[in-house]
């Protein structure tokens, strides 16, 4: 994860006006892929936003085609097919819910840059020298959506219009939003729009349909106005959207003329004559193609090419940014636990992101793509928003995959019909896990050209390697930008590395030289061994061939060995990964979630590492995208994708993991490895195979980790759910909130011991702790709450869950901020629990009448063994009248209040200065110095008044750790 910034921040206003891509690193993806547009900042880019403006401006063009529905029944079914159209195109896909219940085209969109080119630099051949030098800036036009139509340099009326880009340029969502802007009255130039998408037209096959049935069998509410069709002009306007689906034959022997709407015929036919403008010549066309197929269009039908380059200026990816990170409900919870993200939490979002794209261009580099610009909000989310119950991170990067390659075929004129993914994920794939095997994220052109071109051998797979070069290469790989790696390059998302490497293992394309030897062969020769030894059996009873059966049964050995061999294999990847998973030596050791989120954000401040990267990489989301890819969830719409996982194959794989996830895991872990174990089992989404691995933990120590709501929810998701009890959970520092409280909720019932101190908790967090101990299945003992701002408000609904827990026997309240009436409404009712055997209730401001009172209560508790009252403001005479209550009342709880008893050292004066010792940076200087003052008054004059040689040295040595702490707080030693 190398997106980390560590450069100066820059204002905003700054212009990016050279290209991304320098030309010397660009020249690779030239020759592999189509030219590469240039870009700027000065283009004027628009905006959506609902009741502000509109997407497509212009008037309708004045001609000799008036008002073409003028009769009420055609305006009625016109106005239907609007509200129809809007109702369907309006509707986004699961994965666009994440950002609110009111996101939507219609709230907030930006177009991509689009910009004219020329036949002669479409179709000029790969292999001329001119596309190294791409064509200069003013030589290619931007153009905005009112544009597309406009009459061209000559003047001549354009009615076909070809806009065309890589995978995740935008196509799709700007097909979408120029829809639904003609529903809404913001396309006057046109008075009908019919969208076709071609996977549809592609889906009926040769069966005759004409062009009226194609409209009305899609659209049935346009059947009353078929018959003006004809007359529309170029008021009407037909979009078909991924040309590139059709396999389209412009030839006269192969698609003959074909002009009437009426008359049945193949939908390619159709198409073709559309296109050709023999059917409806007058009909405006707009298509929308990846690279590879612009040329299956005869260039002399197309009056414009447009290509679609992105947001090729980081003032467009900051637009997209706050308009996606600052929907108005998008802090709200999915399951209404968490606590929802203000408007200051978002706005921070919005300006990390922005000051880390201006100040570290590979980021900039990546959200030159819309898809990736979404993919970047969709992980925000998941790490700051509370999620949908389930939504995992490998999740979001195959429902990411699903958006961009959902049905695509590599190259429809292929009769092979590779999935486009599929082809991808071999060999993207292995270029990725070769990566993390070798520890290296740049890669080299000869890097890339390997991975590509191994295997390929036939005039048809040439084919399609050069249909993957122009309409995907960009979409997984981009010049690296960092200095001293020009002309390398480098995954356009980091953790895209790591998830197309894991999808890489999990489809078993990885293989050794001994394991290319196809398992169906080896289940052939044991077959084949099966019948050879049946015959042979019979023969031998016959002939005295005893030796032959044998020699044949070994054949049937064959797929047994085959199987031990593959397992070894998985075995080993299963050991890589852990160890990558359980890596200590990181010089960056965060959990991986704030890894993630630091290479999306930028660190602010220094570096625990110096400037430049490390040279050995971390690849710790590797792990969590292989157990991710095996869930059953991700599994299906792998699926989809044309790159299923046999369900044998996840089954072995996850055997292998389990093995050495359940020998490493009986090691203490550090937190934050612990955390990414936890976070490995999450997105497993496997509560059998998680509860089987994580039996043998019993202490969870997550002191140190930042828990956000993400984390909680993780926490709690694997678990919540299970049956040992833990026997300690210790959340010291970790940043707690009672929405967080609430989420671990389920954790806190298996939990012993539990540790909250040092989090900030306020009185409102009580009432989550007063639930805990109130309900029927606690089991806590020891509860630590101290170094948090609880107050006596907060006591009062932490004493009613004391008065009705029966399990709880040791409670910390140190530095809590009790104050006398904290200690009063203590010692009121501490007789209503009757168990508890320790209370620290140091360091809370008590003076010496409400530190009395809480004494004598405690000493007539009936199990009350200890009291801490240390560090609150006694005076001498207070101290005094502590230490005679022990002997003037029976009971049997004991009170510290110093450093002493009588003239001994108390024996808990190692407790005390332990808890000095821990807490020494975050409490206040100037009272600890003035208590350790006052501390060392009570050991010099217990000293003096004893004549026992071994107490003078039991006393002399307690007061040297006190002068030791003193001159580290900068105070007196003496």
């Amino acid at each position: 994860m190398q997106w980390r910034s560590h450069l100066p921040w820059t204002s905003w206003g700054r212009n990016l006006r050279d290209p991304f891509w320098p030309p010397e690193q660009r020249r690779f993806l030239l020759h592999w892929s189509q030219p590469l547009e240039a870009r700027s900042s000065d283009l004027p880019f628009r905006t959506f936003i609902r009741h502000q403006g509109s997407s497509v401006g212009g008037t309708a063009p004045t001609g000799r085609h008036g008002q073409l529905f003028r009769s009420i029944p055609a305006t009625e079914s016109v106005h239907r097919y609007r509200r129809s159209l809007a109702e369907w195109f309006i509707r986004l896909p699961r994965e666009e819910r994440q950002f609110g219940p009111t996101f939507s085209l219609d709230t907030g969109h930006v177009d991509p840059v689009i910009r004219e080119s020329t036949p002669d630099e479409l179709l000029r051949p790969p292999a001329e020298p001119t596309l190294a030098h791409p064509l200069p800036l003013m030589e290619r036009r931007p153009l905005a959506l009112p544009q597309l139509f406009d009459p061209d340099a000559c003047g001549r009326r354009v009615q076909m219009v070809v806009l065309y880009g890589t995978v995740g340029t935008g196509k799709s969502t700007l097909v979408r939003k120029m829809v639904l802007d003609w529903c809404h009255g913001r396309l006057p130039s046109f008075e009908l729009v019919i969208p076709f998408s071609c996977e549809d037209l592609s889906a009926p096959g040769p069966t005759p349909i004409s062009l009226y049935q194609m409209v009305t069998r899609r659209y049935p509410h346009l059947k009353e106005v078929l018959p003006l069709l004809d007359k529309a002009g170029p008021r009407l306007l037909f979009v078909l959207h991924g040309l590139e689906r059709l396999n389209l034959d412009f030839r006269m022997e192969g698609t003959g003329l074909h002009g009437d709407p009426e008359m049945p015929e193949v939908p390619t036919t159709i198409i073709v004559n559309l296109l050709r403008k023999f059917m409806l010549p007058e009909a405006s066309i707009l298509v929308t193609t990846r690279a590879s197929a612009v040329g299956r269009i005869p260039s002399k039908y197309v009056g414009r090419y447009g290509e679609i380059c992105g947001f090729s200026d980081t003032n467009l990816q900051k637009l997209y940014f706050q308009l996606r990170l600052n929907q108005p409900d998008c802090g709200h919870s999915a399951n209404g636990v968490g606590t929802p993200i203000t408007p200051a939490q978002r706005d921070n979002l919005v300006e990390m992101l922005s000051r880390n794209l201006e100040g570290h261009h590979q980021i900039a580099t990546a959200c030159f793509l819309p898809s990736y610009c979404w993919l970047v909000c969709a992980t925000l989310y998941f790490l700051h928003v509370s999620t949908p119950v389930g939504q995992t991170l490998t999740g979001i990067y195959t429902s990411f995959l699903r958006l961009n390659f959902s049905g695509e075929i590599l190259d429809s004129t292929d009769p092979s019909r590779t999935s486009l993914m599929a082809y991808a994920a071999r060999t993207m794939g292995k270029l990725a896990y070769e990566g993390v095997a070798s520890r290296k994220t740049y890669f080299s052109e000869k890097d890339v050209r390997e991975c590509l071109e191994s295997g390929v051998k036939t005039e048809e797979e040439f084919q399609l390697l050069h249909v993957f070069r122009r309409d995907a290469l960009r979409f997984f790989l981009a010049p690296c930008v960092e200095s001293g790696k020009h002309g390398t390059f480098v995954f356009t998302v980091p953790a895209m590395q790591e998830y197309l490497a894991a999808l890489y293992i999990v489809l078993g394309e990885r293989k050794t030289a001994w394991q290319r030897v196809d398992k169906e062969a080896a289940e052939l020769v044991g077959r084949v061994g099966e019948d050879v030894s049946l015959v042979l059996s019979i023969i031998t009873k016959l002939l005295p061939l005893r030796v032959l059966p044998l020699l044949f049964n070994l054949l049937k050995v064959v797929p047994r060995v085959f199987g031990r061999w593959a397992g070894k294999s998985r075995e080993a990847v299963a050991q890589a990964m852990v160890l990558e998973m359980f890596r200590e030596e990181d010089y960056y050791n965060d959990d991986v979630l704030d890894q993630l989120g630091a290479s999306i954000l930028g660190v602010e401040g220094p570096r625990r590492h110096p400037d430049e990267p490390p040279d050995d990489e971390v690849f710790e989301l590797f792990p969590m995208f292989m157990g991710g890819l095996l869930s059953s969830r991700n599994r299906v719409v792998l699926a989809q994708l044309g790159c299923p996982i046999k369900n044998m194959d996840a089954l072995e794989n996850a055997q292998a993991i389990k093995k050495k996830l359940v020998k490493l895991g009986r090691q203490g872990l550090p937190p934050s490895e612990l955390l990414d174990h936890l976070f490995f089992h999450y997105e497993f989404q496997n509560q059998h195979f998680s509860a089987e691995v994580l039996s043998s933990l019993h202490q969870l120590n997550l002191a140190g980790v930042r828990m956000t709501p993400l984390k909680c929810s993780v926490v709690a998701s694997v678990l919540g759910s299970g049956t040992h009890t833990l026997d300690e959970v210790n959340l010291a520092s970790c940043q707690l909130d009672p929405a967080g409280l609430r989420t671990l909720m389920p954790v806190f019932l298996r939990a012993q011991k539990l540790g909250l101190q040092l989090n900030n908790l306020g009185p409102e967090a009580c009432k989550d702790i007063q639930d805990l101990l109130l309900h029927d299945q606690c089991q806590v003992t020891t509860l630590r709450l101290s170094n948090n701002p609880l107050t006596a408000a907060g006591l009062a609904l932490l004493v009613e869950g004391l008065s009705g827990n029966t399990s709880l026997t040791h409670l910390s309240l140190l530095h809590t901020g009790l104050a006398d009436e904290g200690l009063e409404l203590l010692a009121t009712h501490l007789e209503r629990n009757q168990q508890l055997r320790e209370l620290n209730v140091a360091y809370n401001g008590a003076s010496d009448a409400a530190a009395l009172g809480l004494a004598r209560a405690a000493r007539e508790h009936p199990s009350l063994e200890l009291l801490h009252l240390y560090f609150n403001e006694l005076s001498p005479e207070g101290r005094k009248k502590l230490r005679e209550l022990e002997g003037a009342t029976p009971g049997r709880a004991r009170v510290v209040a110093s450093l002493t008893e009588g003239t001994a050292v108390s024996e808990h004066w190692s407790v005390i200065l332990g808890e000095i010792q821990r807490n020494l940076n975050s409490w206040e200087r100037g009272r600890v110095q003035c208590h350790l003052s006052m501390l060392l008054r009570d050991l010099e004059d217990s000293r003096g008044a004893t004549l026992n040689p071994w107490r003078k040295a039991q006393l002399l040595r307690v007061e040297g750790q006190v002068r030791s702490l003193l001159e580290h707080l900068g105070g007196p030693g003496s």
